[in-house]
């Protein structure tokens, strides 16, 4: 092997969930005990890096790590991870190393190459392999790509998923299969519009309206902890007793619903555990079920709780406390997990739950894209860097991604980058504020452009601003777990209040919500607050902003750019260069860009009280903290209402918004948080689990639709 450097930046290479999971299986309890301490030992250990492109580790006084990754750059086989001590390959040191590694996505099979008849393509050097991508395929839920061409979607999401599954139970056996006829003794369910999905889901049935949700579909609850009164209204019942013939078309097959049954089972003991009890070894079963789920080509079910885990050692990751929204991030996948997984395991005949294997795609013709802004990325395990965001005439997003290690400083030194695809070189200010032309392209499912053989791409001249992002205050699925779409409104400052600024739409001649502007990362390397400062420092001032809508609150918005408005008086002055946009992560706003004169003019006086021109949180807050709690604290966390004289104040609460539904489903999952039955020798009941999960997973649908709900009436009034 050649000599190794010292290079305590690289990261390790992804590992095959199959491969990880193996070797944590093959440790004794005792070393299981220790691995968690290992694992995090591994985050300040230096890593050689040899010219041959293997990775060596040295943990503890006589014992190397060897990572040797494939020409693909990724552990696909055991023999290619291996430890110089004695116990190898059953020793602590190889499973912490690949439990520390990132997880490896699924590789999409190649596409076919054009046939003899076909039209050539576009590059005379294009061929076949050109159309297999170069970077990996993204995963059920949104994160960082170590790639330099990894890119993050900002485009619409596909629709909500509908919801319909049975209540827990046993698992199936191969002979037998759950049927999904209604019989109303059975299970009961809850859902609502909105859940997080990779595709649209249909509901085996029609559904009921919730108060909140009026197109509400069902997600499963069980036993006593079903909520009654205003929620037997939202809820319908499925059976989950009798045969379904393995062969009957459209359902799926024994091995599905057997390798659905185990990753319900796995994902419900992270959920019991919660992300801080969560470590290697739940992550290590949660890793060989979604194998099995891929043996068995349940491809979405895969992907969902391969998210589960990079969204769980995000969460653990001590330097990865600067980031935002992990707890609904994690939220989000887990609820998609057991989504998926609980109606599969009921053989739900939907073909949307099996899924497919994401393919890279070349679209008809050239590429004409227009740059809207760039956007900082600083992710777990010390990833930094930046996307721009483009879009083409028919208001299809794209994005270009350059993110690496490096932390918030690389995000901060990246915003004015060389960017390369192929033979193309500029810089990601430029392109920001500029147009590209890109014939052969190569786009991935998330809209990410590729720099693959036969892509050429040529600088072009973008347009203004307010031609490119029209002003809207209608947001596309807020919240929906995914990389949320960008939104663009016009609005007027009228005050600071810390780092946030409240501001109103501006919705032509009636008044608009009052909304609040939240800096998008608050990490002092980035601009994004010091610029919304100066903001609020001016009130009355008029300016377009960009940004996405807070998944935990409707009614913030954290901007990514700003812009002046057309045809107003008071807006921003920008300089000719920046073409009527600023990247509030990486351009600073000075005293030149506002209206001449020390201060912007006073806004006038609102008709409305002081109070009213708040925005006002939803009492739905009690529910998604109940529900992030859960996930991050566990099931002990979670039963915490239940034990002191909160849980009736937040009930009432609930009832007095006007959320009976949502009072009902908080009751229900903190009783049976804190209901612990146990079996004879005093274990833990397993049924009792499945039920914990199940409640947990009605309650996190029905606040996903209401939110959702919610938020389009605010921003389309």
């Amino acid at each position: 092997m050649t000599p190794p450097r010292e290079d305590t930046g690289a990261p390790l290479p992804p590992v095959a969930p199959a491969v990880s999971a193996a070797a944590v299986e093959s440790l004794t309890t005792r070393l299981r005990g220790r691995l968690d301490q290992a694992v995090a030992s591994l985050a300040t250990t230096p890593v050689d890096l040899a010219e041959d492109g293997t990775y060596a580790i040295r943990c503890g006084a006589d014992a190397w790590v060897t990572l040797a990754p494939g020409p693909s750059g990724t552990i696909t086989s055991p023999d290619q991870a291996r430890c110089t001590c004695l116990l190898s390959p059953r020793c602590l040191h190889r499973a912490a190393a690949l439990a520390a590694s990132p997880v490896a996505d699924a590789i999409p099979p190649r596409e076919p190459g054009p046939s003899p008849d076909s039209d050539p393509p576009a590059d005379p050097d294009a061929s076949p392999e050109g159309s297999q991508s170069a970077g990996p395929v993204p995963s059920a839920g949104p994160g960082p790509d170590p790639s330099p061409e990894g890119f993050q979607s900002a485009g619409p999401g596909p629709s909500a998923a509908a919801v319909s599954s049975a209540g827990p139970g046993p698992d199936p056996s191969p002979e037998e299969a759950p049927s999904a006829k209604p019989v109303p003794p059975a299970g009961h369910a809850l859902s609502a519009e909105g859940a997080a999905s990779t595709g649209p889901v249909s509901s085996a049935g029609p559904a009921l309206p919730t108060e909140a949700a009026p197109s509400a579909a069902a997600a499963p609850a069980a036993g006593p902890a079903v909520p009654t009164g205003p929620a037997a209204r939202a809820v319908r019942t499925v059976s989950t007793v009798g045969p379904v013939p393995p062969a009957v078309p459209g359902r799926p097959s024994a091995a599905q619903v057997r390798a659905a049954g185990g990753l319900w089972t796995a994902a419900s003991a992270v959920l019991a555990a919660g992300a801080v009890a969560a470590g290697a070894v739940p992550q290590a079963e949660l890793l060989r079920a979604a194998h099995t789920a891929r043996l068995a080509g349940l491809h979405r079910a895969e992907g969902a709780a391969l998210a589960v885990v990079r969204h769980l050692r995000a969460t653990r990751d001590p330097q990865g406390a600067h980031r935002a929204h992990r707890a609904d991030e994690l939220v989000a996948a887990l609820r998609e997990l057991l989504l998926v997984t609980h109606r599969l395991k009921a053989a739900d005949p939907d073909p949307e739950l099996i899924g497919g294997v994401p393919h890279n795609h070349r679209p008809d013709g050239a590429l004409r894209l227009y740059g809207v802004c760039r956007e900082p990325v600083v992710g777990p395990g010390d990833a930094g860097g930046v996307v721009t965001h483009l879009v083409d005439d028919t208001g299809r997003w794209y994005t270009l991604r350059d993110v690496g290690p490096g932390g918030p400083a690389r995000a901060r030194r990246a915003g004015t980058a060389h960017v390369a695809v192929r033979s193309f070189l500029s810089d990601h200010e430029r392109l920001s504020r500029g147009g590209l032309v890109v014939t052969g392209a190569v786009v991935a499912p998330d809209g990410r452009l590729l720099a693959e053989r036969g892509v050429r791409a040529t600088f072009a001249a973008g347009r203004p601003w307010a031609d490119a992002v029209a002003a809207t205050a209608a947001p596309d699925r807020p919240g929906s777990g995914h990389a949320p779409p960008l939104t663009g409104c016009d609005v007027r400052i009228v005050a600071a209040e810390g780092e946030e600024v409240l501001v109103r739409v501006l919705t032509g001649d009636a008044p608009g919500p009052t909304v609040r502007l939240a800096p998008a990362h608050r990490h002092p390397a980035l601009a994004h607050t010091v610029n919304l400062r100066r903001l609020g420092a001016c009130p009355g001032l008029e300016v377009r902003v960009l940004g996405r809508v807070d998944p935990g609150r409707v009614t913030t918005l954290r901007p990514l750019a700003v812009g002046p408005v057309p045809g107003a008086e008071t807006t921003l002055r920008l300089p000719q260069e920046w073409r009527d946009r600023a990247d509030l992560g990486y351009d600073l706003l000075a005293d030149a860009h506002f209206p001449a004169g020390a201060h912007c003019p006073p806004p006038p006086r609102p008709r409305t009280a002081a109070a009213d021109a708040r925005p006002v949180d939803s009492p739905l807050r009690r529910i998604r903290d109940l529900v992030e709690l859960a996930v991050t604290g566990g099931r002990r966390a979670a039963a915490e209402p239940a034990r002191d004289g909160d849980r009736a104040g937040h009930v009432a609460a609930l009832r007095r918004g006007g959320f009976a539904t949502g009072a009902d489903l908080f009751a229900a999952l903190g009783a049976v948080a804190a209901r612990r039955p146990r079996d004879a020798f005093g274990r833990p009941a397993r049924d009792d689990q499945d039920q914990y999960a199940a409640q947990w997973l009605a309650t996190a649908v029905y606040l996903t639709g209401t939110e959702a709900a919610l938020a389009r009436g605010l921003w389309h009034r």
